[in-house]
């Protein structure tokens, strides 16, 4: 099968995306990611004198290993009223250093008609006359048919007239852009499989996912003989996103056969696509195929059952494949089979007919039922599964808490948290002040712990959800608080419920300091 090559344009279209602004440090780290998952091409931006992050992240970039991957600076044709060789832009892209240069440039006619105002063969001069200079200074060029399915559409024989122009002139790809996002894959395949015809270069396909197409129509153009893709991490980009190359990549290795990364780099999609959502300050999207945290996630009973079996028989691939795990879901719709599958990382022996495992599955749906949850929370899970199978020594034992509110001056609060724990054979008594309740019996709860294990300090809260779980209830409802805590390279949820949320809040934050304890190898005291 032929090799895909996989263009990233993360930093430059994904950059345009609501809520996206990345500084030059985000910019080297996202590009370093890159590099280590394998893509053949990294677009960086648009360097010119408006856009100075992007100047000085080529600047910045060309002492930096990127290992295979080559960088590429973006930008358009020459303006119409000067040559090529005299274009202010044209020269900025030659001076970042790029090896590879992308332009775009008009293929469909009501754009040179209403938006560029020039005669259509002039365009075509544009396209070549760029093309042809960026040649003689870079290693590669690659063309953008901006808009070209439409223009296809409105007049094939323009459309196609733009590529071979491009293509003549010097450029070693030519990439159909699907701009706008709203072609459909019948029509994505047909003017693939027409610009085949009509160029002798390697053709691309740059898909947006207005109507929700942009990875099918990816794929449908590598069926049709595409093997250039473009696309961003996560599906960044834009209104509603590029084509997502964190289902690109495995479909075209995983499902069709061919070539595009390494095995090694394939195995990095879930970490980088994470990574990726960190630094662009975006929550991850849980049930984003193959990297998402739902993607091999499983609840219903019957599918864990048949799971525990055979483990294709409810995933397309193995998870590992792409750096993701399999995970099964404990709730009210388990059974026991599926808590002890569940178990089996802890307790490999485990028999589902066990007193103590029915005993825990009863308790789990009455918590669930009181609107507890674990999918998020395997934390809090782990941690009763552990006490009802009587494998549990607790680093220290609430004796009481509270919490105090007291207005400054009229015009200002503190909140004030004591806190007495049993730790080993001794009690702990610790008052602390924090920016809220929440955070005054965490800092309390901290302190307290502090000189019997120093290392409480490395864990750390980095989420902080309450849902309200009956609004009918008004003030009087429950409420379900999630943390989500981090202690050293570790992740993990919990979750408390309470009327009270500050007893809720408190089920959560003791969870995870014990838990982190845990992971972080801290033997208790006693």
């Amino acid at each position: 099968m032929a090799r895909v090559e996989i263009y990233d344009t993360t930093l430059r279209d994904g950059a345009q995306a609501e809520g996206i602004s990345y500084s030059i440090q985000d910019k080297l780290r996202i590009a370093g990611a890159l590099a280590e998952l394998g893509v053949a091409y990294i677009e960086g931006g648009w360097p010119n004198p408006t856009h100075q992050v992007d100047v000085e992240f080529f600047t910045r970039a060309a002492q930096q290993d990127l290992g295979g991957s080559k960088l590429a600076a973006f930008g358009s044709t020459r303006r119409a009223d000067r040559a090529a060789g005299d274009d202010p832009q044209l020269q900025a892209l030659v001076a970042s250093g790029a090896p590879v240069i992308t332009i775009f440039g008009k293929s469909w006619t009501i754009h040179v008609d209403e938006v560029l105002r020039v005669s259509r063969e002039a365009n075509l001069e544009m396209i070549a006359d760029s093309v042809a200079w960026l040649a003689q200074h870079a290693e590669q060029v690659i063309f953008d048919a901006e808009h070209f399915f439409d223009g296809f559409a409105t007049d094939r024989e323009y459309a196609l007239a733009a590529l071979v122009a491009a293509a003549e002139a010097g450029a070693a790809r030519v990439v159909l852009c699907d701009t706008n996002g709203g072609t459909l894959p019948a029509a994505i395949e047909a003017a693939v499989r027409a610009a085949r015809e009509v160029v002798g270069v390697p053709i691309g396909i740059h898909a947006h996912d207005d109507i929700g197409c942009g990875v099918a129509n990816s794929i449908v153009a590598v069926a049709a003989g595409a093997t250039h893709v473009q696309g961003t991490m996560n599906g960044l980009g834009e209104r509603c996103g590029n084509a997502n190359l964190c289902q690109i990549i495995p479909n075209v290795m995983l499902k069709m056969g061919h070539e595009a990364i390494a095995t090694d780099g394939l195995e990095q999609l879930t970490r980088i696509s994470r990574l990726i959502s960190e630094l662009s300050n975006q929550t991850h999207n849980q049930r984003q195929g193959y990297v998402g945290a739902s993607a091999f996630a499983h609840k219903g009973g019957t599918h864990i059952d048949a799971m525990r079996k055979l483990p294709q028989a409810y995933q397309h691939v193995p998870a590992e494949l792409v750096g993701n795990r399999s995970r099964v879901l404990v709730s009210d719709q388990a059974g026991a089979g599926a808590l002890a599958w569940k178990l089996d990382a802890l307790y490999p022996d485990l028999d589902k007919r066990d007193p103590r495992v029915r005993r825990l599955l009863e308790r789990l749906k009455e918590l669930e039922a009181a609107g507890y949850q674990f999918e998020a929370a395997e934390a809090s899970f782990q941690l009763l599964a552990r006490r009802a199978l009587d494998d549990y020594h607790p680093h220290f034992e609430l004796i009481n808490y509270r919490v105090r509110l007291d207005r400054v001056n009229g015009d200002g609060t503190i909140h004030e948290a004591t806190v007495k724990v049993r730790v080993g054979d001794g009690e702990r008594h610790t008052v602390a002040e924090g920016n809220g309740p929440v955070d005054a019996l965490s800092n309390a709860l901290r302190k307290a712990l502090g000189r019997a294990y120093p290392d409480v300090h490395r864990i750390q809260l980095s989420d902080y959800k309450v849902r309200v779980l009956d609004s009918r209830a008004a003030t009087a409802a429950s409420v379900r608080v999630l943390i989500e805590y981090t202690a050293d390279d570790h992740v993990f949820g919990t979750v408390g419920v309470s009327e009270d949320v500050v007893a809720a809040s408190w089920q959560a934050l003791a969870d995870g300091i014990a838990y982190g304890l845990e992971k972080l190898g801290v033997e208790p005291v006693g």
